[in-house]
């Protein structure tokens, strides 16, 4: 809501978002996080933000123009925070997915390991002779040299992932 209203009302008003940042004193990139919803600014920067784009806080907030509430700082910190909660909603929502994913890439990569581990590299024995087992063997041993190389590194860097994401308590 706050952030189709930032975009909406700037491009309305013809400025761009390195414009618009000029005038509020952020960097484009602040401008760009509202707009993607990926922050909010805080009640001041709404007022400041109100008076560059010339439009009542409540509409910035979503509200009708034909509400006539005040614009106390009160109302504008309590959307605020529904705002901020709906954020943090979503941050845990994507946490929790990459945590889950670095879980699931740690498996397979232990799974493959073991796999490989079991079959021993069979392609040793076969009889190079015929081509077509020439290149199956260099295509398997190719897959096992970069595999034992990178999958460790992946591993640790999935590990250290999943400690980092896991939900704090």
């Amino acid at each position: 809501m706050l952030k189709e209203n930032i975009k909406q009302l700037r491009k309305s008003k013809g400025l761009s978002q390195e414009e618009l940042a000029i005038k509020l004193n952020v960097v484009r990139q602040t401008i760009s996080k509202w707009e993607q919803g990926l922050s909010v600014p805080d009640s001041e920067m709404l007022i400041s933000i109100s008076e560059v784009l010339e439009t009542p806080v409540s509409t910035l907030l979503g509200e009708n123009i034909s509400e006539s509430k005040a614009d106390d700082l009160k109302v504008i910190s309590e959307k605020l925070e529904i705002i901020n909660l709906q954020l943090l909603q979503r941050n845990k929502a994507i946490r929790k997915m990459i945590h889950w994913i670095l879980i699931s890439l740690c498996v397979i990569i232990i799974l493959i390991f073991s796999y490989l581990f079991l079959l021993n590299s069979p392609y040793l024995n076969w009889d190079y002779n015929r081509p077509e087992n020439a290149v199956l063997g260099v295509a398997f041993h190719s897959f096992e040299w970069i595999f034992i190389r990178v999958a460790p590194v992946i591993l640790i860097v999935s590990i250290v992932g999943i400690v980092l994401t896991r939900k704090k308590v």
